[in-house]
């Protein structure tokens, strides 16, 4: 079972898998520090000195020790920020993917070898000639 699980993980597409995952987590936490920290405070300016941190529609207020129940709208606004930058860079890679294998696919193919034979009858052929 040990021997399985080492020649599952040493799969060329589990590793690949495994460096994608980090590399997406860690592209991930700059686009969060990106929408929180330099787009949306002019945004937020723009808009009257609003913190879209701080947004939220709250449906019952804090009393006794219950905490208040709101839908914070503005935390997912700026989640939904974070996705949409991260779908258009994948798209954007993606894109660049996609037109550089077309252009392999366009590229013509060397024209095939002689074999063996096509080459000793085109020597005989050049000899008969003289």
């Amino acid at each position: 079972m040990l021997k399985e699980f080492k020649e599952f993980i040493m799969k060329g597409n589990i590793l690949d898998l495994a460096v994608a995952v980090i590399i997406g987590a860690a592209f991930k936490t700059v686009i969060s520090s990106f929408v929180n920290d330099i787009l949306m405070p002019p945004i937020g300016m723009a808009l009257g000195g609003v913190d879209f941190s701080d947004l939220r529609y709250t449906i019952q207020e804090a009393s006794d020790g219950v905490e208040a129940v709101a839908i914070n709208y503005g935390a997912f606004t700026q989640t939904l920020i974070d996705f949409l930058i991260i779908a258009f860079v994948i798209f954007m890679v993606l894109k660049a993917y996609n037109s550089m294998q077309k252009k392999k696919e366009e590229a013509p193919a060397a024209p095939p070898t002689p074999s063996n034979e096509e080459v000793l009858l085109g020597e005989i052929r050049d000899l008969l000639k003289k």
